[in-house]
């Protein structure tokens, strides 16, 4: 037995507990492994029932297992026993799976979005009456249905119905009850009577009862010996003796009788009971057990026989045979308990050359982008190749991407920088490129100078030519005559003028031009329209060759160059001609439209005039009074004779 110092906590303990005996009414108590289940009856809704539980240290049950269903199964069929015979209708207790508002339903996982209360992960376990409905707009929870009519079996497992959570004043239709769990370090076994006696357990969730086939760490225990009432009282707890170890502290069976000996209950022993002469007993084992220290109960001399491993840890009993090891396997590392196992994260040692991702139990490598795969690790992917590159351009390949760019006279356009747009070299009039006229080209410009100019040998600026803008007195003598007349002269198509890669002219200063605006802006269309119609005297030159690169070739070549801009002279003062007629032409329309508007307005007037100044009719200055009917005359009321006046 217990010293008296020993006994003072199990009393402190059971101070505010309800007085011991059988199972408290209205409850059921179901405890195995490291968990306990009760089974409560009460019209509540899903909110005040997970108060009831959360209040004791609970929460509403979970269901991840077929075997974790059975238990609940086995506590929901005590509590229909404990109770009178039921009217034949369904039942629903609630447990712990619910969906919150605003979450939608998820088809593709095995619990459709509902979550188990306390958190853990999505199992896989599964037990739905009918199909899930569809709703995000409200709470939903989740009961489970019992037939109160029937027996009912620890075979038979609940169906899942899902709902409305309900309310305080309006828990729900056929709302019955709830379920409960708690969950525990560790269990002992229940104390053994080698006598009559009884035991009484009040558990840390203050539930009591008197046959629990494991009962949680820190309960109580009140052990009455005897047949009487008035029998001698002992108090027990729970403890843990050493890791993973627990038990009442107390030795041999309790209640011991030499009257019934063995014959009682086995004499309290788990396994053997061994009878003396003199009426006394003790307990022993089968062989390949070893009895422990509480002299009851037996353990396999193999440390692996009770499993003591979870998940998917396994055990490896050491070279006495009077302990273990856990071990995990390859990716997983044991967990603080030692007896389970945890995820090793492998992506902690870098055993990638770019990206890790970790995997339960296991990790994989991938590329970063604009990498990808390769038998050493990761290789650069060559956005440049060949009728892949996405530049409209010229593309350049970079380590692990690439840039675009284009060519001279153009930039770079686009959302996504692979397009290139012409750039209008002629735009900017302040700080043109040109000494006198510009014509924009895809890439490039051209330059040209107006009748009685030349263009220079650097293809930009205009100098005085031998001809001016009047054409000669006589006729032309002969071709080179005709070929001297007024000009426009285009150079050649460049790309840019020399210069810096921002686009600003280094040349030196030229002779300045004619009159007209400096760089002037010519329309792209004008030359084609010029050269197919090739009236006399008027030219544009064709020629694809760099202004610049005309200057340096020797006096031959500047002979030449001039020669061939004088063949044909008077393109430049043709078209200055037709603009100055144009423009006479659009003056005199103008002028033709106000004449007529003029004349229009004073025929008007004198319309006008010649009206006003017509006789007018005497009887125009009266008008007429409007006639008065016979009989709406008012009678005289002083005339003597009626109708008359007198």
């Amino acid at each position: 037995m217990m010293a008296t110092s020993a006994r003072l906590l199990p009393l402190l303990l059971l101070l505010g507990q309800p007085q011991a005996g059988a199972q408290a009414p209205g409850e059921a108590v179901v405890c195995v492994g490291n968990a306990c289940y009760t089974a409560h009856w009460g019209k509540l809704s899903a909110a005040e029932a997970q108060l009831h539980c959360s209040k004791n240290g609970g929460n509403l049950a979970t269901v991840r297992s077929e075997e974790e269903a059975r238990h609940i199964q086995s506590a929901l069929t005590q509590l229909l026993e404990s109770e009178a015979i039921l009217a034949a209708r369904i039942g629903k207790f609630w447990i712990g799976l619910q969906r919150e508002k605003g979450k939608c339903l998820d088809p593709s996982l095995p619990l459709k979005g509902f979550s188990w209360l306390g958190g853990g992960e999505d199992t896989s376990y599964t037990n739905w009456n009918k199909e899930v409905r569809s709703s995000c707009i409200s709470k939903r929870c989740v009961s489970l249905l019992l037939q109160l009519s029937q027996p009912s079996h620890a075979s038979h497992l609940s169906k899942w119905s899902e709902g409305p959570c309900g309310s305080r004043n309006s828990p729900g239709s056929s709302v019955e009850g709830f379920v409960c769990k708690f969950s525990f370090k560790g269990m002992c076994q229940p104390l053994a009577l080698g006598g009559p006696g009884r035991v009484d357990y009040t558990t840390p969730f203050k539930a009591t009862s008197s046959s629990l086939e494991a009962v949680p760490f820190g309960s109580a225990a009140t052990v009455v010996c005897g047949a009487g009432e008035h029998g001698q009282e002992d108090y027990f707890v729970c403890r843990e003796k050493a890791p993973d170890v627990f038990d009442w502290g107390s030795s041999g069976p309790l209640c011991i009788s030499t009257q019934y000996g063995c014959s009682f209950n086995n004499g309290g022993c788990q396994q053997d009971c061994f009878e003396g002469g003199d009426g006394s007993f003790r307990c022993g084992c089968r062989p390949g057990f070893r009895l422990l220290d509480d002299l009851v109960t037996c353990t396999s001399r193999n440390p692996c026989s009770s499993n003591p491993c979870r998940g998917s840890a396994t055990c490896v009993p050491a070279s006495q045979g009077e302990n273990y090891t856990c071990r995990c396997p390859l990716g997983y590392q044991l967990d603080s308990s030692q007896r389970d196992c945890m995820d090793l994260d492998e992506c902690q040692d870098s055993p990638c050359p770019q990206e890790c991702v970790n995997a339960p139990g296991s990790f994989r490598c991938e590329c970063w982008v604009g990498y990808e795969p390769s038998e050493s690790g990761c290789q650069d992917v060559d956005e440049c190749a060949t009728g892949h590159t996405p530049c409209a351009q010229n593309c350049t390949n970079t380590d692990g991407s690439f840039y675009c760019s284009c060519e001279k006279g153009y930039v770079l356009a686009g959302e996504d920088g692979t397009q290139c747009q012409d750039v209008d070299e002629c735009a900017d009039t302040e700080n043109g490129l040109c000494d006198s006229l510009c014509l924009n080209t895809q890439g490039s410009f051209r330059c040209g100078c107006l009748p009685g100019w030349e263009l220079g040998p650097d293809g930009v600026s205009c100098t005085p030519g031998p001809t001016s803008l009047a054409p000669p007195p006589g006729p032309p003598q002969g071709e080179d005559a005709g070929d001297r007349e007024g000009r426009v002269v285009y150079s050649a198509t460049m790309s840019r003028p020399i210069g810096d890669p921002e686009g600003t002219s280094k040349e030196a200063p030229t002779t300045k031009g004619p009159s007209l605006p400096r760089n002037t802006f010519v329309s792209p269309t004008a030359p084609d329209m010029l050269a197919s119609s090739r009236p006399p005297g008027v030219w544009m030159e064709p020629s694809t060759h760099h202004p610049m690169a005309t200057t340096g070739l020797g006096e031959n070549a500047d002979e030449d160059f001039m020669a061939e801009q004088s063949e044909e002279g008077t393109d430049g003062q043709k078209l200055l001609l037709f603009y100055i007629l144009g423009t006479v032409v659009a003056i005199l329309l103008l002028l033709a439209l106000a004449l007529g508007l003029l004349v229009y307005r004073k025929r008007r007037a004198k319309r006008e005039e010649e009206k006003e100044k017509k006789p007018q009719n005497a009887a125009d200055s009266y008008s007429w009074a409007p006639e008065r009917a016979e009989s709406r005359a008012l009678e005289n009321q002083y005339s003597p004779t009626p109708g008359t006046d007198c």
